[in-house]
């Protein structure tokens, strides 16, 4: 099969298409025929931090869908030919979070990720894909869909009539922008592109922020709420949006803790969270089990995924400049298989 390792030259990590014998499942693992992978911001972050060489070889990306292929020994709640995806982490597949499950998640430091034509997937972390998405759509969710729904539904209860500031247009911000509206709550879209928050608009933003014309934005969402503040913020920014979204917050509010855009190592000043009795939720994708509830979501109303552009499999490294360059709107997939 074909498949993409990282391989570091002259101080720089690329993504590098070679061969691999096609992978057996193991005893409880489904074998899957990729046929779309999608990108995040995190893929960027990884590259970054592979200079040194320590990834060189490692199978990149996360998100991935297709079809099963083969069943390993035991495997009884898939047969051959079922559409799925695979969920981020290999381990979580429910309950409450534990650090040991973050070496399972595909692609990072010590799991190998699914830009390949076939992949293994223990069958408990698979997910079926909703029957009107196209295994291109169902391959953008896994990381950003599963970590807006996490955030924003799971743990800080988005309902109908709450206010929620989204930063910025990617992948895990238009889900967030989607799931607000399906759920009756009111978005406010920031954005440095006019252009994009107009096609924002169109997917039921109802409040539109420039931030580079209006820096202090915090003081325009304080001022679209009647003085209130936003009930729940998507915070995807860091370093450069934090004390702004302190600011903006609203009392009994919940601060969706999940960007480093702008760099990660906030330093903000937290009394005004406790003045306003405010909350800061900390977000890292989400298990099998949120993935699953929120496809039920996705199918009962209907959502289809943004998606940007679909890329060869044999340009892979298009994939990630365009990612890298930000002017995409929404998700970037790779079509790896028919």
């Amino acid at each position: 099969m074909k498949l993409y390792r990282l391989q570091s030259e002259g101080g720089r990590v690329r993504p590098a298409l070679g061969e691999a014998p096609i992978p057996e499942p193991a005893p409880g693992e489904v074998r899957i025929r990729v046929v779309a992978a999608s990108l995040n911001y995190r893929d960027l972050l990884i590259l970054a931090n592979a200079a040194d060489g320590s990834l060189d070889g490692r199978i990149p990306l996360s998100d991935a869908a297709g079809i099963v292929d083969a069943l390993g020994d035991g495997v009884t709640c898939w047969k051959e030919g079922d559409r799925v995806a695979a969920s981020f982490f290999r381990g979580w597949i429910s309950g409450p979070f534990d650090p040991a499950y973050l070496p399972t998640s595909f692609g990072g430091r010590s799991t190998d990720g699914v830009l390949a034509e076939f992949i293994t997937v223990p069958a408990v972390a698979l997910v079926a894909v909703p029957h009107h998405l196209s295994l291109v759509e169902a391959a953008t969710l896994p990381c950003a869909a599963v970590t807006a729904w996490h955030g924003l539904v799971e743990r800080a209860g988005l309902k109908n009539g709450d206010t929620v500031v989204i930063q910025g247009t990617g992948g895990v911000a238009l889900f967030g922008l989607q799931f607000a509206v399906a759920l009756g709550a009111r978005p406010l879209v920031l954005s440095s592109s006019d252009e994009k928050l107009e096609q924002a608009r169109a997917l039921g933003a109802v409040d539109l922020i420039n931030y580079l014309t209006t820096p202090d934005w915090h003081e325009a969402v304080i001022a679209l709420t009647d003085g209130k503040g936003a009930s729940h913020i998507l915070e995807l920014g860091g370093r450069e949006t934090y004390t702004r979204s302190l600011k903006a917050v609203a009392a009994g509010g919940k601060i969706v803790q999940i960007g480093v855009l702008t760099g990660a190592g906030p330093s903000p000043d937290l009394e005004r969270l406790q003045t306003v009795n405010a909350d800061i939720i900390g977000i890292t994708v989400g298990a099998t089990a949120h993935f699953s509830a929120m496809n039920a979501f996705v199918a009962e109303k209907n959502l289809v995924p943004v998606i940007d552009g679909v890329f060869p499999f044999e340009v892979v490294p298009d994939a990630y400049a365009h990612l890298r360059a930000g002017a995409h709107f929404g998700k970037l997939v790779i079509s790896v298989s028919d």
